[in-house]
């Protein structure tokens, strides 16, 4: 178990550098100009000082704790490089209890199926109700229940695809792994749609803001997200392949 978690970690820095890559050419432009958009329409905020108001139509006289340009290279590598750290540890011990006790794929196949499922739980069922905003999309007095809303429904998310799993695998010893997998798969999505047709919907776009950079944005955070868990199930599953591989040689020339 310390030698896969050590590899998620390992390969969950790989990924968060790739997706720092990623989000610094495709994300960090439709970013600034939304920042520009925020700081014209009076709506701004020192970035580059925990979010501190100014005043409207005022200079700031604090000095910036930290620029713009740290913020969009050594800052998004770190913030990106950190929660991808953090993922790819959670998703070695996701690993080490699904391999094996989920039908009999090799660890390769294994993880390239827990990460393509941990991205649409994780990432795109939430985005599809609560999706992705830049600076100057939503009031400052909402934010607190905006991430609550999130958080919730990305809750929701996780627990009924953990009970899907269950519901599938139950399913398959009675009537197969092809219906197990079809109606767990199929039961997390009518849940998971009652919970959005359930839940408040959010919507704080102000008027006149393009729609070009929202539709950029958050077309840049999916692919992030992309990036991020695709390059997390390849380097993983390989690192985990050539590891439990090794292991079950060397078992067997011991007991040969």
């Amino acid at each position: 178990m310390r030698n896969l978690l050590v590899r998620g970690m390992l390969a969950g820095l790989i990924a968060g550098a790739l997706a720092t890559v990623f989000a610094y050419f495709f994300g960090e432009p439709s970013l600034n100009a939304a920042i520009g958009i925020e700081e014209a329409t009076g709506g701004a905020h020192s970035h580059a000082n925990a979010g501190a108001p100014r005043q409207h139509g005022a200079e700031s006289t604090e000095d910036e704790l930290v620029t713009r340009g740290v913020q969009s290279t050594i800052g998004l590598f770190a913030g990106v490089g950190g929660y991808a750290v953090a993922v790819g540890g959670l998703f070695a011990l996701a690993f080490a209890f699904l391999h094996g006790r989920v039908g009999s794929l090799r660890p390769r196949l294994t993880s390239a199926l827990l990460s393509g499922c941990a991205y649409a739980v994780v990432v795109l069922v939430p985005f599809l109700k609560y999706p992705a905003n830049p600076p100057a999309v939503g009031r400052g007095a909402t934010i607190g229940s905006r991430t609550a809303l999130y958080f919730g429904f990305l809750a929701l998310s996780v627990v009924f695809a953990i009970a899907a799993v269950y519901a599938g695998r139950r399913i398959a010893d009675r009537l197969g792994p092809w219906a197990g997998g079809l109606l767990g798969a199929g039961g997390y999505v009518v849940v998971m749609a009652v919970c959005a047709a359930s839940m408040p919907v959010l919507d704080e776009l102000p008027a006149g803001f393009p729609g070009s950079t929202l539709w950029t944005f958050r077309i840049a955070s999916l692919g992030t997200q992309l990036v991020l868990w695709t390059a997390l199930g390849l380097v993983f599953g390989t690192l985990a392949e050539r590891l439990l591989t090794g292991r079950t040689t060397e078992s067997a020339v011991i007991g040969s």
